[in-house]
């Protein structure tokens, strides 16, 4: 029990430091769980563990006794920007670099039958967010150098079973927002003939929230049909910009009062698990992202000769849309094996895509294995590759006129995790 207490608290740490990885826009798919390996089929209706509770908590009615979940990833990949003959950007610039530094992250769940009827459980995890670090000197510096955007969820829920075919659940979702950004000042149009650049940081936490709620309906034995909606959740932040570098406007926009209003969009699942006999199952999913609803998403300095300013940038986004399908095999009553395939739509047209936020439609290809160590407990790995392919990008700043144009070649992301459920 010590050492379980110990690896508990090691995955809600870790949890704080949430990987990103694109979903159609930059909700997550992969937090740590089993569901990686099914690239999210079947997520609202699987109903095989506490991890549920993300996913659709009316999936705790079916979890017996009590139930402790975590997991551990890390994500890698590579995000490189080729620069085209169009950028003219002043000095040369060096490459972008692999803007996808690894990163590890967690999750913890936990769950717990009241009774026949009622369920309750937590969960944390980090199911939101974007990391970007460019070399400071690259030819987009003026955009972007590295910024971040992660979510951590804390998510109390509750299920209620009303008999074998209907559940409900709900969660009440409380996430800290962190938002990060350093970005590069072009001094040139200043007067600084060396045109070393200034530069500004921005950076501010702050708390949303909202309800994930969800229903299952089971037809007959080995059919489940779920349906899962998350709120839309608002993360307004705040802070002042942080300017180095010398002259009087510069000086001028140091310590501007900037906001930037975000919501993280709402979402509706609809899942289908279906066992088709003892050894196999079938599971599918379709979701709907609100991505146009997303705001303002970075902070833009302009400088011209006849001074400086700074804006907030809006995202421009567009709803999304996932489809995915996978299938689980029980080959042995010890080794359960998942795969899964997606895909999902862009949330950012050619012509709106940017090197804050570089996203793309992406394809997804996810498998994994679950061991029963004994009747109490079992561990999973699972992997998955999302394909985002090439992502052209034409930015262009209005004062200055810098411009950055050219593409991100082949980009792709995989992540590895491992995930533990104990039974009591």
């Amino acid at each position: 029990m010590h050492t379980r207490t110990l690896i508990l608290l090691v995955l809600t740490w870790l949890a704080l430091g949430s990987s990103p990885v694109w979903a159609g826009g930059i909700l997550l798919y992969e937090i740590g769980t089993d569901n990686a390996g099914l690239a999210n089929a079947g997520a609202a209706a699987r109903a095989q563990g506490p991890s549920t509770i993300a996913t659709n908590p009316a999936g705790m009615s079916y979890l017996p006794g009590t139930q402790i979940s975590g997991g551990l990833q890390v994500v890698y990949g590579d995000l490189t920007f080729d620069r085209g003959s169009g950028s003219n950007v002043p000095g040369s610039g060096s490459g972008s670099g692999n803007a996808l530094d690894p990163l590890p992250s967690g999750s913890f769940f936990i769950s717990h039958e009241l009774d026949d009827h009622w369920s309750v459980g937590f969960g944390t995890y980090g199911d939101f967010g974007l990391a970007v670090n460019y070399d400071n000197d690259w030819s987009g510096r003026y955009f972007a150098q590295n910024s971040s955007l992660l979510g951590l969820s804390l998510v109390p829920s509750v299920a209620y079973r009303f008999n074998e075919q209907w559940s409900v659940g709900l969660g009440v979702k409380a996430m800290y927002g962190m938002l990060q950004a350093q970005t590069a000042i072009d001094r040139s149009p200043l007067g600084n003939t060396d045109r070393a650049d200034g530069q500004y940081k921005y950076q501010d936490g702050t708390w949303g929230y909202g309800a994930n709620v969800g229903v299952i309906y089971a037809p007959q034995p080995g059919t489940r049909i779920g349906l899962a909606y998350t709120s839309q959740i608002d993360l307004d932040f705040e802070d002042r910009l942080n300017v180095k570098g010398e002259g009087p406007v510069l000086d001028q926009l140091n310590n501007t009062q900037t906001e930037l209003d975000m919501k993280v969009p709402q979402t509706l699942t609809l899942s289908l698990f279906q066992q088709l006999n003892r050894q196999w199952a079938l599971l599918a999913s379709a979701n709907w992202q609100d991505w146009s609803e997303f705001g303002d998403i970075a902070v833009a300095v302009d400088t011209s000769a006849l001074g400086s300013r700074s804006t907030t940038v809006d995202a421009g986004f567009k709803d999304t849309w996932h489809l995915s399908l996978g299938a689980q095999y029980q080959a042995t009553e010890q080794w359960l094996w998942n795969v899964g395939m997606a895909y999902d739509s862009s949330a950012v047209s050619d012509s709106n895509r940017s090197v804050i936020v570089p996203m793309g439609e992406s394809w997804r290809l996810a498998t994994g294995a679950t061991y029963a160590l004994n009747q109490d407990t079992a561990v999973n790995v699972s992997w998955s590759l999302v394909w985002l392919g090439d992502l052209p990008v034409e930015q262009r700043q209005t004062l200055s006129g810098n411009q950055i144009s050219g593409q991100f070649d082949k980009a792709w992301i995989q992540s590895l995790g491992t995930h533990l459920t104990w039974k009591f």
